[in-house]
C-alpha cells in the first residue's frame, strides 16, 4: 500500500513539472530606426532682429511685459474625485520632470498639517517636502515653514497630478 502511494505521488509529481505545459516565448518585437541629423551650427553674426519665432512674428524684445499665469489658480479639475486622510497614507513613487522619487505620509500632526517625506528627489523644492494637507479634493505638499510645494488632486485610483509652485508638472502614484 505505501509502495502504491509512494509510486502515484512520484508520477503527479512528474506530471506537475512536465515540460508540456509552458507556454511559447513572446515573440520579438520589431523597432523603428531612429533617424537622426545634425543641427546646422548658430551664426555668431545673428542678432535679435535677424530671429524669428516658430510662427514666424519676431520675438519680444526686452521691454515687451508678459503676462504671468498662476500654475496652481483655478481650482480642481472636473474629473478630480473624493479623497480622504487615510486614502493618502503610506509610501508612494513622485514623478516630476526627471525627478523619480519616494514619498511618505503619515497622520502624525506637523506644521500645516500632516507629516510627509521625501527621499531620494534631486529637485531641491521636492527635497523639502516635510507636510501635507488635504483641503476638499486638493492635496497639498509642503515645505518645513508651511510654505506650498505642490498641489494635486486625484485622478485615479491612487494616482494624484497636479503642479509644483514652481509649474512644473508632478504625479504621485502607487
Amino acid at each position: 500500500m505505501t509502495a502504491v502511494i509512494c509510486v502515484t505521488l512520484a508520477l503527479a509529481g512528474c506530471q506537475r513539472l512536465g515540460y508540456g505545459s509552458r507556454s511559447a516565448p513572446l515573440p520579438a518585437t520589431p523597432t523603428a530606426p531612429v533617424a537622426s541629423q545634425s543641427l546646422e551650427p548658430l551664426d555668431p553674426t545673428m542678432t535679435q532682429q535677424d530671429m524669428q519665432t516658430l510662427d514666424g512674428t519676431a520675438p519680444l524684445d526686452g521691454e515687451t511685459q508678459v503676462a504671468g499665469v498662476d500654475p496652481l489658480a483655478g481650482g480642481p479639475p472636473a474629473g478630480a474625485r473624493e479623497i480622504g486622510r487615510s486614502d493618502m497614507l503610506g509610501g508612494w513613487s513622485l514623478a516630476s520632470g526627471a525627478d523619480n522619487c519616494k514619498l511618505f505620509m503619515t497622520l502624525t500632526t506637523w506644521e500645516g498639517g500632516y507629516r510627509a517625506n521625501s527621499r531620494g528627489c534631486a529637485t531641491p523644492t521636492l527635497q523639502t517636502v516635510s507636510a501635507w494637507d488635504l483641503q476638499g479634493k486638493e492635496v497639498i505638499l509642503k515645505d518645513n515653514t508651511g510654505a506650498t510645494v505642490a498641489q494635486l488632486y486625484a485622478t485615479g485610483a491612487e494616482r494624484f497630478a497636479g503642479r509644483t509652485t514652481s509649474g512644473a508638472p508632478i504625479s504621485v502614484f502607487r
